[in-house]
């Protein structure tokens, strides 16, 4: 079977994510959600990519923002990418996951499958806080059954080398690190 009759009609990807999916700092194309535009390409896979992420957004904003999105684009496959700024932003949880669950539960009205990229914060938050911002998307993705990328900067973190100058967002080397993390969770929902 060639790669090309492996896959089933052309998919729709709605990405909708913060400063690590909008190519803070890096040159256009450099980003791992361009670099998922080229490797579909590359491997013969019909599916057109949206890339809805806006640098500071958080889950208020996505979930804001998600309707109109999913009534202009009907996306197959929806990656959230959020949560990171809510964090940094000292939000409650509670108000997160609240949001997260409005955003899951209007992709699923759309039959839209999910994929929710987990992020972690540096411990200097609270130990508390950070690992049950951590554990929340572990929670959801069980409850909701929706596909979880357990974190996105996983082989990426514990590097400085990877990290522009604020620590925070990642150089141009690490999103193909980064796009392998959400690969290996997204190629199994192209093939459906």
């Amino acid at each position: 079977m060639t790669t090309a009759n492996a896959h089933s009609a052309s998919k729709t990807i709605l990405v909708l994510g913060d400063s690590l999916s909008a190519e803070y700092g890096l040159v256009r194309g450099e980003g791992w959600v361009s670099l998922l535009e080229k490797q579909l390409t590359a491997k013969n896979i019909h599916a057109q990519v949206i890339n809805a992420s806006i640098s500071g957004e958080t889950t208020v904003g996505g979930k804001t923002r998600l309707p109109s999105l999913m009534e202009k684009y009907h996306p197959d496959i929806l990656i959230i990418e959020l949560g990171g700024n809510d964090a940094l932003r000292g939000l409650s949880l509670k108000a997160s996951e609240d949001n997260f669950r409005a955003m899951i539960s209007t992709a699923k009205k759309d039959k839209a499958r999910i994929i929710l990229t987990g992020m972690q914060i540096p411990p200097n938050y609270g130990k508390e806080y950070a690992q049950k911002f951590f554990s929340l998307y572990a929670k959801l993705a069980a409850e909701q059954k929706i596909v979880l990328v357990p974190f996105l900067l996983e082989g990426v973190a514990d590097s400085n080398d990877y990290f522009q100058a604020d620590r925070i967002h990642p150089v141009a080397k690490a999103h193909p690190v980064i796009l392998n993390n959400v690969w290996q969770h997204l190629y199994p929902l192209l093939r459906k």
